[in-house]
């Protein structure tokens, strides 16, 4: 197999000795398992349509960017899951929909959407896609599956685009359509399991939120992480999470790793240095959560090892990017704990 970049690695006792090398020195044949196709286009959807209904099912990165920030290389979080001629998103930041176009799904041929939480990062997308269905009219049921928390959400959008819905193309005697016709919501929480088109799903509630044990806010919210058995392979998706023994279960044995990971340290002196003045409670405060509600490099490592995954795909990235010493330090860093192959993706990329 041709790789396409540098951060694929086999045999990553290499990576444990040197993250200095050159690209090309780096650029090892990766595993079956975690087969990086490129970017996707539409030419490539059209030429491609028999491996786009194979059963085993291709993840693409539409968003790779981690947290709320923006960055002008790498949209909010968003992926699209695709199986047997149906297309999933998996979780929908701002600029899903022109993201999803981009590999060749209109929103119209959306099948669906799973929300990992309600973090606007990974939902602020969802307005555009409802509304872009319903001005396109969109002729199947939608369904959204998501946390506790998600029909509120749904049904706050839904009542949002009820101007532009009434007023619709503005054609006199025109029928009047109820955009909220088709879209349902099923709400997850931890240990649910159901099957979806042939797509067995299962959840579990991860440690992104940590709210106090009993208390109305850890009732009423729950982030989750969600596995994806296929008849050909098993995807697992953290969403965001910390370290999680509720996770690690979940991923047991999974083809593919879908991780996020963020370089803590790296964006705490980042705010500190955007705020000079920020009290020292305030930052410490800061590294605390960011470190108890996110996966740092070595607890990436950790859990691929201890769940035994075949391969693991990094998304959700705030780090250093590609082709810097810290770069190719959270790779060595992955690969000191975990042995099997680690790629961290950009967006556009398919696997």
């Amino acid at each position: 197999m041709v790789c396409g970049r540098s951060s694929i690695f086999k045999g990553v006792q290499a990576v444990r000795s040197t993250f200095s090398l050159s690209v090309g020195a780096l650029l090892l044949s990766a595993s079956p398992v975690l087969a990086q196709a490129g970017p996707a286009t539409p030419a490539q959807q059209d030429e491609n349509s028999q491996t786009v209904a194979d059963s085993k099912g291709k993840w693409i990165t539409l968003g790779t960017r981690g947290g709320p920030v923006t960055s002008p290389t790498r949209s909010q979080p968003a992926n699209l899951l695709v199986f047997n001629g149906k297309k999933y998103l998996v979780d929908v930041g701002d600029g899903a929909s022109g993201q999803s176009g981009k590999a060749g799904v209109q929103t119209a041929a959306l099948d669906g959407i799973f929300i990992s939480h309600l973090h606007f990062d990974h939902t602020a997308g969802l307005a555009g896609i409802l509304g872009l269905r319903f001005q396109t009219n969109a002729p199947k049921t939608f369904t959204i599956y998501g946390p506790p928390g998600t029909q509120e959400m749904v049904d706050g959008l839904l009542a949002s685009m009820t101007p532009g819905a009434t007023a619709n193309y503005g054609v006199p005697g025109a029928p009047v359509q109820d955009h909220r016709t088709g879209i349902e919501v099923v709400e997850f929480r931890d240990g649910a399991k159901t099957n979806v088109n042939g797509m067995n799903v299962s959840v579990r509630s991860n440690s992104h939120y940590s709210f106090v044990p009993g208390s109305d806010l850890e009732k009423r919210f729950q982030s989750l992480s969600f596995r994806f058995d296929l008849p050909g392979r098993s995807i697992v998706y953290t969403g965001d999470t910390g370290p999680s023994s509720a996770v690690e279960e979940l991923a047991r044995d999974a083809d593919l790793l879908v991780a996020e990971m963020m370089d803590v340290p790296l964006i705490v002196a980042t705010v500190r240095r955007n705020n000079p003045r920020m009290p020292e409670q305030a930052a410490k405060g800061m590294e605390a959560h960011l470190t108890k509600h996110h996966l740092l490099p070595k607890d990436v490592g950790q859990l691929a090892a201890r769940a035994g995954v075949k391969a693991v795909i990094v998304t959700h990235f705030a780090g250093a990017e590609t082709d810097t010493p810290d770069y190719f330090e959270y790779l060595r860093t992955i690969a000191d704990h975990y042995d099997g192959p680690v790629i961290i993706a950009n967006d556009m990329d398919v696997f």
